[in-house]
């Protein structure tokens, strides 16, 4: 257990992930959409970054991805002043806030009315986690840190990376500093990569899981909440796709299956599909 720095006993804490946990979809593909606006990228690179948002959604993370989209953001961001980034906050928040689970942020407010501190703790980076913890008015963001000099991003990393065990180190940091007790302590995220910050206090909850941590979530006993509406729409279309094509395909069967039983209802549909030859009256 962590003590306290005033001496006073430690408290617990409430840990949400952003993505897929406390807002539907990525608020990456927001950030992307104002550096687009923007000039800063291109219409191919917004594509791209669209499609790896519904993938997401759909199937959640994979560390190889998560490593990529580091290195691209690193790139990306190489060179350009913090205040020109910062100056798209609105534009980000614009795509965000909408976004926004109303449960998730039902459940940290009742955190913080029960005097337990809540922090967004995610991959992205530390300015997308400090705007978004001050909009909230939740206890502080927890992100991936960039180097900065001279007022601009040079590309490279300030700290570990802020996924699967590099959460669990900026929890022990805060807790350190806080004086708090993860032993006692909330943890809310939707991927298994998150497993470490989930095991890494009392009580653990799952948001809209990928196939991976929904299976341990059931072993472990954790509580699951399904609130990603994506998926479940594209089932029902699929499942109504389907349906629609199996009644086509059970009339047509039908069909043959009364012709064959009945002959002459064979001939007269052959019957009534030829077309007689025109004739054309010849004048004398």
């Amino acid at each position: 257990m962590t003590q306290a720095g005033n001496g006073t006993q430690p408290r617990a804490a409430a840990f949400f992930d952003l993505d897929k946990t406390l807002m539907a979809g990525s608020s990456g593909i927001f950030f992307a959409r104002a550096a687009y606006e923007t000039g800063m990228i291109s219409r191919r690179r917004l594509a791209k970054d669209v499609y790896e948002n519904l993938r997401f959604r759909l199937r959640g993370s994979t560390d190889d991805r998560a490593d990529e989209v580091r290195k691209r953001v690193g790139e990306m961001i190489a060179g350009v002043r913090v205040r020109d980034l910062q100056r798209l906050s609105p534009r980000v928040l614009a795509g965000v806030l909408p976004r926004l689970y109303p449960e998730m942020l039902a459940r940290a407010y009742a955190h913080q009315d029960a005097d337990v501190p809540v922090y967004i703790l995610t991959a992205a980076s530390q300015e997308m986690a400090d705007l978004l913890a001050h909009v909230l008015a939740f206890d502080g963001g927890l992100g991936s840190r960039s180097e900065i000099v001279e007022g601009r991003y040079t590309g490279r990393a300030a700290g570990p990376f802020n996924y699967r065990e590099g959460k669990v180190l900026s929890m022990r940091e805060l807790a350190d500093r806080a004086g708090i007790d993860l032993e006692a302590s909330y943890a809310y995220s939707d991927s298994e990569s998150d497993l470490p910050m989930l095991r890494a206090v009392r009580h653990a909850v799952v948001v809209n899981p990928d196939a991976e941590l929904r299976r341990i979530a059931v072993e472990e006993g954790w509580e699951v909440l399904h609130l990603d509406r994506l998926g479940r729409r594209l089932k029902v279309l699929a499942a109504v796709g389907a349906v629609t094509a199996l009644g086509g395909l059970t009339r047509v069967v039908s069909e043959h299956v009364g012709a064959r039983a009945d002959p002459r209802a064979l001939q007269f549909r052959a019957a009534g599909s030829r077309r007689e030859p025109s004739r054309r009256r010849v004048r004398r």
